[in-house]
C-alpha cells in the first residue's frame, strides 16, 4: 500500500488544515501528517536540514509514495510557514511523486491560489503529477473538540480528490 505524507502548512495552533488532514488521515489507510509549525522555528528560518526534527520530515518525504500538500490561504498565497519548509527540501524532492495540493479561504477567489502560488513551486521541486487539488472554503470545515465537521458536499470532493491521489 503506498504511503502518504500530508504536509499542514498552518501556522495557526488551533488550525483547520491540521483538523482537517487528521480528518483525511482516519478515513485512509497510511497518511502521515505533518504539522510544519512543529518544527523548530530557528531550524526551518536558519533552513537547518541536519536539524533532527526537520530532517526526519525531510526523510519522510523523500520516503513517501504521494503527497498532500494543505495551507490555509494568506496574502493570495499559500502560508510562509509551508514556503519555508518548501524552500528548504532539494530541487528534485519530489520527482517521481503525485502531489493533492489543499487550500482554504474565506472567498472563492482565493482559489486561484492553487494554481498561481502553490502548484508552480510543487512542479519545482520535481513533482511527477500535480492533480487539480482542492479549495475549500474554510467557513465549510467547523472544528470540533474531535476533529472536524464538514459541510454535505465537501466530504464527496475530499474523497474524490484522495481517491485520485
Amino acid at each position: 500500500m503506498p504511503s502518504i505524507v500530508a504536509l499542514a502548512g498552518s501556522p495557526s495552533v488551533d488550525s483547520r488544515t491540521v483538523a482537517l488532514l487528521r480528518h483525511i488521515a482516519s478515513h485512509t489507510h497510511d497518511v502521515d501528517v505533518v504539522p510544519i509549525r512543529a518544527l523548530p522555528a530557528e531550524a526551518l528560518l536558519g533552513a537547518d536540514v541536519d536539524d533532527p526534527a526537520v530532517s526526519e520530515v525531510v526523510k519522510k518525504v523523500a520516503d513517501a509514495d504521494a503527497l498532500i500538500v494543505a495551507s490555509p490561504v494568506y496574502k493570495a498565497a499559500y502560508s510562509g510557514v509551508l514556503k519555508t519548509f518548501l524552500d528548504l527540501l532539494p530541487p528534485a524532492a519530489l520527482a517521481g511523486k503525485t502531489v493533492l495540493p489543499i487550500l482554504t479561504g474565506g472567498a472563492p477567489v482565493h482559489a486561484l491560489a492553487l494554481d498561481y502560488a502553490l502548484r508552480p513551486v510543487l512542479t519545482a521541486l520535481g513533482a511527477r503529477h500535480v492533480l487539480t487539488g482542492l479549495f475549500l472554503i474554510d467557513k465549510q470545515i467547523e472544528r470540533t473538540p474531535d476533529g472536524v465537521v464538514l459541510a454535505p458536499d465537501l466530504q464527496a470532493r475530499i474523497d474524490a480528490a484522495v481517491a485520485e491521489l
